[in-house]
C-alpha cells in the first residue's frame, strides 16, 4: 500500500472460509466462499456490527491463536452489485492489530471515506483479494494473515509478521 494511514483490510470470523487466491473467479464461487456470521463471534466481536452509520467497534481476542489463511465474514451482506478485480470502490474501514487490539487506522477518523481499484496493488493483497465479490451497502470482516498484509517487514505502527483485523464497509463501486 501507498500510504500508510490507508492500511488495508482484514476480515474474519471463526467460522468463515479461506479466500481462494484467483481474484478472477466469478461472483457465485466469490460469495459461496464468504461466511455470514452473527455480529460477535467465538474470536473478532464488533458490537455494533450491522449499523452502518457509526464506526465500528472491534475486539479482538486476547487468548485466541490468529489464523493463518485469509478469513472473511459478511457481517451486513449489502444489497448492491457483487464488486470484481478493476472496479474503482468508496470504503469506510477500521484496522486493528491482532496481536495486541490496538486500532492502527481508521477511515472513519480521517473524516473521509478510502477509494481504490480492487485488484490494482493500490492496498495489500489481502483486502484485493478480501474484498472481491462484496456486495455495495454491506459490511465486512476481514482477518488478513502476514503473508498477505506487511509480512516480516511491519508497516510503520504495524509489526512484523503481524495478523491484520479489518471491518470495511462497501460504500460505492464503478468502473
Amino acid at each position: 500500500m501507498r500510504r500508510p494511514r490507508h492500511l488495508a483490510l482484514a476480515l474474519l470470523a471463526g467460522c468463515s472460509l479461506a479466500l481462494p487466491a484467483c481474484a478472477g473467479e466469478d461472483d457465485e464461487a466469490q460469495q459461496a466462499q464468504t461466511t455470514p456470521a452473527p455480529a460477535s463471534n467465538p474470536q473478532v466481536r464488533v458490537s455494533n456490527a450491522e449499523d452502518l452509520t457509526a464506526k465500528p467497534r472491534v475486539e479482538v481476542p486476547r487468548d485466541a491463536e490468529p489464523p493463518t489463511s485469509l478469513r472473511r465474514t459478511d457481517l451486513v451482506a449489502g444489497d448492491g452489485r457483487a464488486v470484481r478485480v478493476g472496479d474503482r470502490i468508496t470504503v469506510q474501514y477500521v484496522g486493528l492489530s491482532w496481536s495486541t487490539g490496538e486500532q492502527f487506522d481508521a477511515s472513519w477518523d480521517n473524516g473521509q471515506p478510502f477509494q481504490l481499484t480492487l485488484g490494482a496493488g493500490q492496498v495489500i493483497p489481502g483486502w484485493d483479494r478480501g474484498l472481491a465479490g462484496m456486495r455495495v451497502g454491506g459490511r465486512r470482516l476481514l482477518v488478513i494473515p502476514p503473508q498477505l498484509g506487511y509480512g516480516p517487514q511491519g508497516q510503520g505502527p504495524i509489526a512484523a509478521n503481524e495478523t491484520l483485523v479489518f471491518v470495511i464497509d462497501l460504500r460505492r463501486a464503478g468502473v
